[in-house]
């Protein structure tokens, strides 16, 4: 929500006298942009089919829904873009990976159950998705649907998001690394060798964050971090 206060200014973005908010000017110097596709999968090749059950770490990704919105939601008329949700970070999934590439659809095909989608609640913004992402990701971790949904739950549970993110009110420019230094201040332990930011067509799109297989701690993973967007500016749309 909006405020009507004016909150004191954030590390993340820095506004100037007049114009849109901006990244701090230390910052500014990197004028390139570095665009990586929000929906490709955290590794560079991914590989259909494997065994549930045998990968080397897992991705958290977050998508920002106002990036998503604007590349692809409106474009299909997803309920995540329906004005009034307020959406900023919601789970993209939790996916499976190998140091190098990624599993996809291992074994037979299983329908996700109710109790799963149960369990799943609001951390995915709609169904369909936390089918797509059983489906696709949930089937290679070697666990049970519901299980599975539990683990996105308290894996989510376990990320603080920055507050400028998490409060933000009107639409802003930043840079990656200035999005990583804030969920790394956020997030005690976390490294930026440890996550990526993903952007397209100059937009926040996604954050991606890597933790060990038991997701008890946040790891290196040196494939995901290397597809990152690299410099700015970047718009953050405002939830909507």
């Amino acid at each position: 929500m909006v405020r009507d206060r004016p909150r004191p200014q954030s590390r993340l973005f820095a506004r100037l006298p007049h114009g849109a908010p901006l990244i701090a000017p230390a910052l500014a110097l990197a004028l390139a942009a570095s665009l990586v596709g929000a929906a490709s999968p955290a590794g560079a090749q991914g590989r259909s089919g494997g065994t549930p059950g045998e990968f080397d770490f897992y991705v958290l990704a977050l998508s920002w829904s106002p990036g998503f919105c604007e590349t692809t939601g409106d474009r299909r008329g997803s309920r995540q873009c329906e004005a009034g949700r307020r959406l900023g970070f919601v789970v993209h999934g939790l996916w499976p990976q190998y140091e190098r590439g990624f599993p996809s659809r291992c074994g037979p095909e299983r329908a996700l159950p109710r109790p799963a989608l149960d369990e799943a609640g609001d951390v995915f913004p709609e169904e369909s998705l936390a089918r797509y992402e059983w489906r696709q990701h949930g089937t290679c971790s070697g666990l049970g649907p519901s299980e599975y949904m539990r683990a996105v739950r308290e894996t989510r549970a376990k990320i603080r998001v920055p507050e400028a993110l998490a409060d933000l009110g009107e639409d802003g420019r930043t840079s990656p690394q200035a999005i990583e230094r804030a969920f790394s201040e956020a997030n005690p332990g976390l490294r930026s060798d440890m996550m990526s930011v993903q952007c397209g067509r100059g937009a926040l799109q996604e954050v991606r964050i890597c933790f060990t297989r038991d997701l008890r701690s946040f790891r290196p993973c040196p494939e995901v971090d290397r597809r990152s967007c690299r410099f700015g500016p970047i718009r953050v749309g405002a939830p909507r």
